[in-house]
C-alpha cells in the first residue's frame, strides 16, 4: 500500500487524521470487539475466524498507541488498523468489515471517548460550584460595593457576588448533561446509510457498549455532528463564565483594589521584579476561554458541510475531545482558585464606606418617608452627593442639613420646582449604613446574609447531586467497556491471536 498516495495527501490529509489516533485508539478497540461479539452471536463469522479476529484486537488493546504502528503513509486510522490485523491473521481480518463501514467504528470510538470527557467536565463544573458556594457561604456577611461598569453601584456582599457565577455554571452543567445524553447513543448497526441485516437488533451492540439507546435514524447516526458542536459550544460558554470571574479577581487582586489575594500556588513570580507575583492562573483561564470560543466557532463552520460528507466529523475526532479536556482543566483550576482565595473584608468595607453606594437607598427612603416622587428624590440625592464629593466627604457623612442645602440649590436653579421637605432634623445613620442596607435585601435572591446562605446551601446540594449522578454514569461506562474486553478474552480463551 505504501507509495500509493501522493506525499502532499499524506501530509495534509492522512497525517492530520492519524494525529488523532491517540484519542481514538482505545475506543476503536472496544468498538471492534463489540462488533465481532455481535457477529459471533449471530453466527455471521466462522468460529475460528472469530477467535483469531478477537485475538488481534485484544492484542491491539494491550498495545500502547505509540507502538501500534499508526502511519499516515498507509492511510487514515482505520486503514492502519486493517493493515496491522491483516499482517497478523491474513484474510480473516476481512470479517471485521461485515455489515459495518469504517466510519461506523470511528463514530463509535469518538462517542466512547467524548462521553468520558463530558462526564469529567460535568464533574469539574459541579466541583467548581461546590467550591464557590462554600466560599460564598463563608463571605455571606462580607460587605462590599457591588459594581457595574467597574463603578460602585450598591452595597452587597462578596458571597452574593460569587454566587452570581455559580448559577450559570450549574446551568451549563445541566446543558452538558443533556449533551452527554445525546453523545451516549449508539450509531452501531447503521451500516452504509440504512442499516444492515447482518448485525440484527441495533440495541444489542448499544447495550454491550454501555450506550443508553441507539440513534433512531441510521443516516442521522452516521452523519450528524450537531451534538458534538453543542458540547463544544457549551464548554466554551462554561469557561467564558469562569473567565469573567477570573478577570474580576485579577482586577480585585491588584494593589489598587486589594480586595482578594490568590493562594501562592495559583500565582507565578516575576523573574525580574522581586516584589511581583502574577495571577497566572487567572491569565490561563481567560486565554483558555478564548481558545474554546475559537474551537466552538470552528465546529459551527464545519457544520455547513453538505449532507453525507465526513469533513465535519473528521475534524471533530480531535477538536471535540481536546476542547472538552481543555475546558475541564480550566474549570478545575478555577475551582482551586476560589477555594484558596483570601478575601480582605476590611478593605472591601473601607471601599464601600468611602463612596456613595448608599445613594439609591437614600433616594428610596426619601420617597417612602416624605412622599417625594422618585425622580425628585433622585435629583435631590444626586445634588447632595455632588456637594459632598466636592467637600471630600463620604456617603455615610450625609446629613439632613446637607440635603436641605442641596434642595435649596435645586430650587434656585429651577424656581418652578416644587419645594422639598425640610430634612434638617432627620437621622439618616441607619439609612446610610452599608451593613444595614445589606440586611434589608431579604427578597428571594437578595444579598441579605441569611438569603445568601440559603442560596449557597441550595447550590451545594445541586452540585453534590450532579457529582453523584455523573460519577455513577462514568462508572457505568467503564464497567461496560471492561465487560466487552472480558467477554472477548473469555471467548478467545486467553489466546492473543
Amino acid at each position: 500500500m505504501t507509495g500509493r498516495y501522493a506525499e502532499e495527501l499524506i501530509d495534509a490529509g492522512f497525517a492530520v487524521e492519524v494525529a488523532d489516533a491517540p484519542l481514538l485508539h482505545d475506543g476503536l478497540n472496544v468498538a471492534d470487539l463489540a462488533h465481532v461479539l455481535v457477529l459471533h452471536e449471530r453466527a455471521v463469522v466462522p468460529e475460528a475466524a472469530v477467535r483469531r479476529l478477537l485475538g488481534v484486537v485484544l492484542e491491539a488493546a494491550r498495545t500502547p498507541v505509540a507502538e501500534f504502528g499508526y502511519d499516515p503513509a498507509y492511510g487514515e486510522v482505520y486503514n492502519c488498523r486493517e493493515r496491522r490485523f491483516a499482517a497478523r491473521i491474513g484474510h480473516d481480518a476481512g470479517w471485521l468489515h461485515a455489515g459495518r463501514p469504517r466510519r461506523e467504528a470511528v463514530r463509535i470510538a469518538l462517542r466512547l471517548r467524548v462521553r468520558r470527557h463530558l462526564a469529567d467536565l460535568v464533574a469539574a463544573a459541579a466541583e467548581f460550584a461546590l467550591s464557590a458556594a462554600r466560599t460564598a457561604e463563608r463571605h455571606a456577611e462580607t460587605v462590599m460595593a457591588e459594581q457595574t461598569y467597574l463603578q460602585h453601584a450598591q452595597p452587597s456582599t462578596f458571597g452574593h457576588y460569587l454566587l452570581g457565577t455559580v448559577y450559570p455554571v450549574l446551568r451549563d452543567a445541566a446543558r452538558l448533561t443533556a449533551d452527554l445524553d445525546w453523545v451516549n447513543r449508539s450509531p452501531a448497526g447503521a451500516g452504509g446509510v440504512n442499516g444492515s441485516p447482518l448485525t440484527g437488533d441495533r440495541g444489542r451492540t448499544a447495550a454491550l457498549l454501555g450506550f443508553d439507546d441507539v440513534i433512531e435514524h441510521t443516516r442521522d447516526a452516521m452523519w450528524q455532528a450537531d451534538g458534538f458542536t453543542s458540547a463544544v459550544v457549551t464548554a466554551a460558554s462554561l469557561v467564558t463564565t469562569l473567565a469573567k470571574l477570573a478577570e474580576d479577581l485579577e482586577i480585585w487582586s491588584s494593589a489598587e483594589f486589594g480586595y482578594v489575594s490568590l493562594a501562592a500556588e495559583h500565582t507565578r513570580s516575576s523573574v525580574l521584579m522581586p516584589q511581583k507575583r502574577n495571577p497566572y492562573a487567572l491569565t490561563m483561564v481567560r486565554g483558555e476561554a478564548g481558545v474554546l470560543i475559537g474551537r466552538a466557532t470552528g465546529m459551527l463552520a464545519l457544520a455547513k458541510s453538505p449532507s453525507a460528507r465526513s469533513d465535519n466529523l473528521i475534524f471533530a475526532y480531535g477538536e471535540v475531545p481536546r476542547a472538552l479536556d481543555l475546558a475541564t482543566r480550566a474549570t478545575r483550576l478555577m475551582a482551586g482558585v476560589v477555594g484558596g482565595l483570601t478575601v480582605d473584608a476590611e478593605r472591601m468595607y473601607a471601599a464601600v464606606e468611602s463612596g456613595f453606594a448608599q445613594a439609591a437607598d437614600l433616594a428610596e427612603h426619601l420617597m417612602v418617608s416624605t412622599g417625594l416622587d422618585y425622580r425628585s428624590a433622585y435629583d435631590l440625592v444626586g445634588a447632595c452627593v455632588r456637594r459632598a464629593a466636592a467637600a471630600g466627604l463620604r456617603g455615610v457623612d450625609i446629613t439632613g442639613a446637607m440635603l436641605d442645602e442641596a434642595a435649596a440649590d435645586l430650587v434656585a436653579a429651577d424656581p418652578g420646582r416644587p419645594a422639598f421637605p425640610v430634612l434638617r432634623e432627620t437621622d439618616l445613620s441607619a439609612v446610610l449604613d452599608p451593613r444595614v442596607i445589606v440586611q434589608t435585601r431579604t427578597s428571594r435572591g437578595g444579598a441579605a446574609p441569611d438569603v445568601v446562605r440559603e442560596m449557597a446551601k441550595s447550590c451545594r446540594e445541586a452540585a453534590l447531586a450532579e457529582l453523584e449522578a455523573v460519577g455513577a454514569r462514568r462508572a457505568g461506562f467503564e464497567r461496560a467497556e471492561a465487560e466487552v474486553l472480558r467477554q472477548a478474552t473469555a471467548l478467545v480463551g486467553g489466546a492473543s491471536g
